[in-house]
């Protein structure tokens, strides 16, 4: 084992055995490059399955991008012509600057639902006028839900400014109809036929009620000291969090992601650009999630993650400077700082 190696692996054990970590489960591959060859450092099965939170929609958005290629999904387009048979009134709007109000849910484009800047506000984790967030609740007592709650509960809510930045599961809760509307089937059945089997990542699919059985096969993810356990919320995000992979799956994703086997390599870079910030230092660009910190934070060392994250500490990144990915989650859902720490640092130590 290589000295970098050995670095690498001592940081995840440290990490592991932090009390405030849940499961650790964590991947670094990098290229070979500058005469050091490539590694790949595992911590954990590589097969364990995990809930991959907000990555799953990556997985929305390989789908979205496939059916753009495929010439059956205009991006600039409204989303509402996607979806004829629901009522998106109320969700968006426009505020003039003599103070008018003006419902825009009609206009907004899937394109900016993908990149958060529809105003949508996020049912999820978005302050409710009636009380706690849905996460929440949920976690007071697993429930389940489906479109028409998701669409209720965002119109009562209160939505942001057209253009700005908002990170919304609400938006992708659209999109997951888009592509179920587009495909004349259910969404898990499009990441089947799409992504997974083309791409033979056996140990990934997405978590619905038909699979609830299988729940207990996950890593379990904290809150804090608290073990959760919400099979309903989960089966009722599709491809704003209920996707479920590996560490192998994971990696096998991310390159062919990268690589363009996925989505077709001039539109990926289309994608992966316009980049605006939805929460510090988090960034958006179109389906893709950018996550970079001053260089005084991270050793003087540049780096630019992109990819995607998710809530209960998953990351799933490759650093456009030096090609190195991180596919991992500590399966905490309170101490979301954790999991980039520990990306930067494994991230560092395999350059």
């Amino acid at each position: 084992m290589s000295t970098r190696e050995q670095r690498i692996h001592r940081l995840i054990e440290r990490s592991a055995a932090d009390p405030r970590t849940g499961e650790v489960l964590w991947r670094v591959v990098a290229p070979a490059t500058n005469g050091e060859p490539g590694l790949d450092v595992v911590h954990g099965d590589l097969d364990r399955p995990f809930f991959v939170a907000s990555v799953s929609k990556l997985f929305t958005v390989v789908c979205l991008a496939q059916l753009r290629d495929e010439g059956r999904l205009d991006w600039d387009a409204p989303i509402a012509g996607y979806l004829p048979d629901l009522d998106l009134s109320g969700l968006a709007v426009d505020n003039g600057r003599d103070g008018s109000v003006r419902d825009v849910s009609g206009e907004i484009t899937v394109r900016e639902v993908m990149a958060h800047t529809a105003g949508l506000a996020d049912y999820f984790e978005g302050p409710r006028p009636d009380g706690p967030t849905t996460l929440e609740r949920a976690m007071q007592n697993d429930f389940g839900w489906g479109e028409a709650e998701v669409i209720e509960w965002t119109r009562a809510m209160t939505p942001a400014r057209r253009g700005r930045g908002l990170y919304s599961d609400t938006g992708f809760q659209l999109l997951d109809g888009v592509v179920e509307r587009l495909d004349g089937r259910p969404f898990a059945a499009s990441v089947r036929a799409r992504i997974t089997e083309p791409l033979g990542l056996d140990h990934t699919s997405v978590f619905t009620t038909d699979t609830l059985d299988r729940f207990d096969e996950m890593a379990v993810i904290r809150h804090g000291d608290r073990d959760l356990r919400l099979p309903l919320l989960l089966a009722s995000c599709g491809g704003q969090g209920g996707v479920v992979s590996t560490l192998r799956d994971g990696v096998t994703f991310l390159q062919a992601f990268f690589d363009g086997r996925l989505v077709d390599r001039a539109l990926l870079d289309e994608m992966l650009t316009d980049w605006h910030r939805i929460f510090s230092p988090l960034e958006y660009g179109t389906g893709v999630m950018r996550f970079r910190l001053p260089a005084v934070f991270t050793g003087f060392r540049s780096f630019e993650f992109q990819g995607h994250s998710g809530a209960s500490g998953v990351v799933w990144y490759r650093d456009a400077r030096s090609g190195v990915l991180v596919v991992g989650t500590v399966n905490q859902l309170k101490q979301r700082q954790l999991p980039y720490q520990l990306m930067i640092r494994t991230a560092a130590a395999a350059r």
